[in-house]
């Protein structure tokens, strides 16, 4: 199939958050809603109300505490275990409407599709055939934009969820000519997937200030001025397909587990919970890509600024004989070096891991001297974690005082949902 024959579609979840928090909780529906980011930090999600009162994106919760009680807005903390449930659910009712091969994960609520086997079908009808299941099996509102290369697509549901009359889903692929070039002339050339802040005001300078103004471009001037990239940009938008779905997901080269603390700790047994707590997260990540590390930086910093006395940060690298992938081994060194990160007088502010020097497990050989017994224990061990885990979810088993509630370098989460995904989640029905 030419390039030309070729038609993308984006699906994107509405307000993702927000709309998750709503599919579980219909009171909140109709009114403004925000979610809020690790800690509480700032809004990372806003409903349409939360939008027309003002409230900006990644703005901090404390600014707006007196708009937040003078709309009434609804306030919720990130429940990611309830966002990668729904994400799961919304990317296999995906795969399920068009085949595994023709759908890419592109984030947690974005996925593309390749929509070239259904050109038979008003593809129009088709992905709004999609929203409404999306919409009656999970309660996710969506749109969807189709166009002939994954750029246009992209481009297509920004104008899906810019333009009401388009119900939802726009279809670029097969619009007139003309009415495509009236709609590109009206869209600022930062809303074209890859062009970014930095591009957009050289682009600007060269008197390239629309979608049309990009899409009409000599794609030979553009290279030269910027680079294959912004090229493949200009012939995506005309239609030509230079990006093809991947359906295959590039391991990690690194890991990285680390997060602010709720609260500042300065006592090293705190310290060392949350330190075995974010290994935990990292090898969880490690053994889902079925891969080795052979090694890891685990570091530390207190809660004030660079520059001022009492900042503080430290790090020590570890390195394995034997490349592996179990928590237990790991723990095991990193809790014998955790007094190497230790300050006493400082108060902690974030701590992480970084697991580092990747290899694909299955193609790894062990070194013939290494200790295979202890090897094959800490696997057969680390092996029922996962199988706990995985009946049992990630908090069902974990090292240490880890799980444990209450503790002072947890996530802040003052407004969180409940954990619909458990017993204790379900609403009680009383007779």
């Amino acid at each position: 199939m030419k390039n030309q024959d070729q038609i993308y579609a984006l699906v994107d979840m509405n307000n993702c958050y927000v709309s998750c928090e709503r599919a579980f909780d219909p009171q909140l529906n109709h009114v403004p809603v925000i979610v809020l980011s690790n800690n509480d930090g700032c809004v990372i999600s806003r409903s349409e109300e939360a939008k027309q009162l003002g409230i900006k994106m990644a703005v901090p919760f404390y600014q707006i505490q007196s708009l937040v009680q003078q709309h009434k807005i609804q306030v919720r903390s990130s429940n990611y275990k309830l966002y990668n449930e729904i994400s799961r659910r919304f990317h296999n009712i995906l795969k399920s409407s068009v085949s595994p091969l023709n759908h890419e994960f592109y984030s947690i609520d974005e996925g593309f599709l390749n929509l070239s086997p259904f050109q038979q079908h008003d593809l129009s009808d088709f992905s709004q055939q999609i929203r409404q299941r999306i919409e009656q099996w999970l309660g996710i509102p969506v749109c969807i934009g189709i166009g002939r290369s994954k750029t246009e697509a992209k481009l297509a549901n920004h104008l899906a969820k810019k333009n009401a009359y388009m119900a939802g889903v726009c279809n670029l692929a097969q619009m007139d000519l003309c009415s495509k070039e009236m709609l590109f002339q009206k869209i600022d050339v930062a809303e074209v997937w890859g062009v970014g802040r930095k591009n957009c005001k050289r682009l600007h300078a060269l008197n390239i200030h629309s979608v049309f103004d990009l899409a009409t471009a000599d794609p030979a001037f553009i290279e030269k001025m910027f680079s294959v990239v912004m090229k493949r940009s200009v012939l995506e938008l005309t239609g030509v397909s230079c990006l093809e779905l991947e359906q295959i997901i590039t391991s990690k080269k690194q890991i990285i587990s680390s997060r602010s603390f709720g609260q500042r700790i300065s006592d090293l047994d705190s310290l060392s919970e949350a330190m075995s707590h974010f290994l935990q997260i990292a090898v969880t990540g490690l053994r889902r890509q079925q891969s080795l590390c052979n090694g890891l930086i685990a570091f530390v910093q207190s809660g004030t600024f660079p520059g001022r006395t009492q900042y503080y940060h430290q790090s020590i690298t570890i390195n394995f004989a034997t490349p592996t992938d179990s928590a237990l081994q790991m723990n095991q060194v990193l809790m014998s070096r955790m007094s190497e990160l230790f300050k006493s007088g400082i108060a902690f502010k974030k701590c992480g891991v970084i697991l580092t020097g990747l290899e694909n497990k299955a193609t790894h050989i062990h070194d013939l001297w290494a200790d295979h017994e202890q090897l094959e224990k800490f696997e057969k061990l680390q092996c029922v974690m996962d199988q706990v885990k995985k009946r049992y979810g990630q908090q069902g088993l974990a090292i240490g005082a880890t799980q444990l509630p209450d503790r002072d370098w947890s996530m802040s989460q003052h407004h969180l949902s409940p954990d619909y995904f458990s017993l204790e989640g379900l609403p009680a029905i009383y007779h």
